[in-house]
């Protein structure tokens, strides 16, 4: 495609960026092709798709993939398009099948991607080679602790290079709540939209500044029902936002986990409740960490582009157009807990995070909120500078401020720059 020339340098600066980048459909395109296409993006876990013959369909931005699992079990990541005429061959967002059919022509392609069968084959002549029309293979699937990730860029970093110690160490916090060490996402997605761009939702993952005042009413409940107040995101709060590099940010709750009354009764009250998940764990990984991973209870962490982790859920975040999004949200249980455990913590996600939810509706609201108030050009720049002034270093290279700091805004955005420029540079 043709590039847009836009300055990416003057778009997203240190500090602000400019409304274009949520606005112009042309940048949406080439984010498209820059970020989407030329690095790892998540597509879904393992535990969506365990056995032979099974199946998942995912996007990498706006292509479609189907991940199967052959009879050795190795995960193949396919594009979701005849050979023929492009015409999208798998339909159901999960299942187990053998042969992939197009509805359109009748070619038949096997789970493993290779062409089986064609209608009326003669038609074709004799130079016809059935080999050369399978469904095509992305160049890299890699995984790492289930989570399954695709490249359509045959080369570059592996992806533990992508991830980085820091986004493993936060992936293995959430895993290592199981008594397996596994997740398993087989208890359904809540899907919703919203009309605004992707980013925002992006952002707002790792935002410590907006829910004492978004989601004011549902706190104020929870400590009314509960007698617990919301101190992590006040101001003078000990918790941390840090930016992992490459795009990858968190909202760091540790410290603050290792004084909050609630984050200790929370472990007291699994030990009570659930001894033998306790005692798991504590096989697993000694006493120490075991009570350490219930204290901090999972992460809250953003692999850019497009997945989060948060506490008990994995959140996929999906372009369709430069205003409008999709986002997928599965409540992620672990395999190994018993029962108790894990309804607890699908009532937990639906308490908040749910259809009817007390939470996250708020946060769609906001989103359209800034999509309309983008549109309103006089003064078309956002200031993302809160905390640039305290930031630091810590001892594993990753920046960290303030709970309530725009730490993680600058960091996701000054990735998207990054990868955004780098053609355009070339290309001048």
């Amino acid at each position: 495609m043709a590039s847009t020339n836009r300055d990416y340098a003057w778009l997203v600066q240190e500090d602000r960026v400019h409304g274009d980048i949520y606005l112009d459909p042309e940048i949406f395109e080439e984010e498209m092709e820059r970020i989407f296409q030329r690095g790892w993006v998540y597509l879904a876990h393992d535990s969506e798709f365990p056995d032979a013959g099974d199946f998942r369909t995912s996007w990498i931005g706006l292509q479609p993939v189907i991940l199967t699992r052959d009879d050795d079990r190795k995960v193949h990541v396919l594009l979701n398009r005849c050979t023929h005429r492009a015409a999208t061959v798998c339909h159901a967002e999960r299942g187990n099948a053998r042969v992939f059919q197009c509805a359109y022509h009748g070619w038949s392609f096997r789970y493993t991607g290779e062409l089986a069968a064609v209608p009326y084959a003669d038609g074709y002549g004799p130079d016809f080679r059935k080999e050369a029309f399978g469904l095509r293979r992305l160049p890299r699937v890699d995984s790492y602790r289930g989570f399954v990730f695709g490249s359509i860029e045959p080369g570059g970093a592996s992806l533990r290079e992508y991830l980085g110690g820091p986004v493993m160490e936060q992936i293995d916090l959430f895993c290592d709540l199981s008594p397996s060490g596994r997740i398993d996402l087989s208890a359904g997605t809540h899907r919703y939209g919203y009309d605004g761009n992707w980013k925002l939702q992006v952002e707002n993952t790792i935002d410590g500044y907006h829910p004492n005042f978004t989601h004011r009413a549902f706190f104020q409940g929870m400590q009314k029902a509960m007698g617990v107040k919301m101190a992590l995101f006040e101001g003078s709060s000990a918790g941390l936002n840090r930016d992992l590099g490459g795009g990858h940010t968190m909202l760091d709750g540790r410290e603050f986990s290792r004084t909050d009354d609630f984050s200790l009764r929370r472990v007291e009250m699994i030990k009570l409740m659930a001894k033998p998940y306790y005692e798991a764990l504590a096989d697993r990984h000694g006493e120490t960490r075991a009570e350490e991973l219930l204290r901090i209870g999972g992460t809250h962490m953003n692999v850019f582009p497009n997945l989060m982790l948060l506490q008990n859920q994995v959140r996929v975040v999906r372009p369709i157009r430069v205003d409008r999004t999709d986002i997928h949200v599965q409540p992620a249980l672990l395999e190994g807990a018993p029962e108790v455990i894990n309804t607890m913590r699908l009532r937990m996600h639906e308490q908040f995070y749910g259809p009817a939810g007390g939470g996250n509706p708020d946060d769609g609201e906001m989103f359209e909120r800034v999509q309309v108030g983008l549109r309103a050009s006089v003064d078309p720049w956002l200031f993302i500078g809160r905390g640039r002034h305290r930031e630091k270093v810590d001892d594993d290279g990753t920046r960290y401020g303030q709970m309530t700091d725009e730490l993680s805004q600058r960091g996701i955005l000054h990735e998207w720059r990054r990868r955004m420029l780098a053609e355009y540079l070339e290309e001048r």
